[in-house]
Parts: structure tokens; C-alpha cells; sequence
């Protein structure tokens, strides 16, 4: 990654994602996020906000399928990536010029809110191992009786 730009920016998802596949079949998740920077004004006692900065995010393989059923329009979410640009020519003749972050990782914010999460299945995300198993929260094996319920007075040793 020498000489790329990365970027992390938190902000809130200005519409849904849109999952696609390639005509290879590698999935592309695209959604753009914006961030409003706020700052406070000594002289008038209030919050003042900036000019918003919004982006478009394009997530892919895996992920992006896992972008798409977790993340939704007004989730904050984190992004972190590749900043690039696309410069192409408007319907006008103007030249033009378009960003997009090369999704890396893209998280949900706890700044405001909670979430639960679930592992994926063992053979996806570059897991080699075949499992049958259903996708079970991290941090609790399977073997956990706190986690099923199974709990009893007796020690486990």
C-alpha cells in the first residue's frame, strides 16, 4: 500500500446499499455515507454546522454481501480504505471529477448505538474449514453454557 492514499471516515449512510455482481461473479456493494463536521461557537453559545462532506463507498467480494445485509440508510458507520478519484466527462462536455473509498473494513459506530454481532459461516470470509454450524455471536463457543442456557449450580472442573 506504499504511495496510496487511505482514508477512515465516520459518518452516516445516506442510502442503501445496492449489491451487484460482476459479470465474473464477484460481488460489489456501493453506498455513499456522509459526515457534517460540527464545531462550537464561543460567541453565540450553540453547535454550529460545517459543509457536509459526502463520499461513495464501494465494498467488494465477501464482504460487500455482508455490507449489504447489515448496514442501512441512517446507520453510522465506520470505513476505512483507499481514497480514489475518477475523472470523466459530463453529458455537458465538462470534465469532472468523482471520489470513492476502496472499502477495506466497515464497522457500525457504538458512538450512539449498539450492535450484536454474528460471526459468518466457517467457510465464508477465507475461512478454509467446512462447518454446518449456524453463525453463532463472537465469544461464546459452542460449548458455553452460559451462551445456551445449560447453566448448573456444578463446576465444570
Amino acid at each position: 500500500m506504499s504511495g496510496e492514499t487511505t482514508i477512515t471516515m465516520t459518518g452516516n449512510v445516506v442510502a442503501d446499499p445496492e449489491l451487484r455482481f460482476t459479470p465474473s461473479g464477484a460481488a460489489v456493494c456501493n453506498f455513499r455515507m456522509a459526515n457534517t463536521p460540527r464545531k462550537f461557537n464561543r460567541q453565540t453559545n450553540e453547535w454550529e454546522d460545517g459543509e457536509p462532506l459526502f463520499l461513495g463507498v464501494a465494498v467488494w467480494r465477501q464482504q460487500a454481501e455482508h455490507v449489504a445485509e447489515s448496514v442501512q440508510r441512517g446507520m453510522r458507520v465506520i470505513v476505512v480504505g483507499r481514497l480514489t478519484q475518477r475523472q470523466y466527462e459530463a453529458t455537458d462536455g465538462s470534465k469532472r471529477s468523482s471520489y470513492e473509498i476502496q472499502a477495506e473494513e466497515v464497522a457500525p459506530s457504538l458512538l450512539r448505538a449498539t450492535a450484536v454481532v454474528t460471526k459468518a459461516g466457517a467457510n465464508q470470509g477465507g475461512d478454509r474449514q467446512q462447518s454446518q454450524q449456524p453463525a453463532q455471536a463472537y465469544g461464546q463457543p459452542q460449548s458455553d453454557p452460559w451462551a445456551t442456557g445449560g447453566y448448573s449450580n456444578e463446576p465444570r472442573f
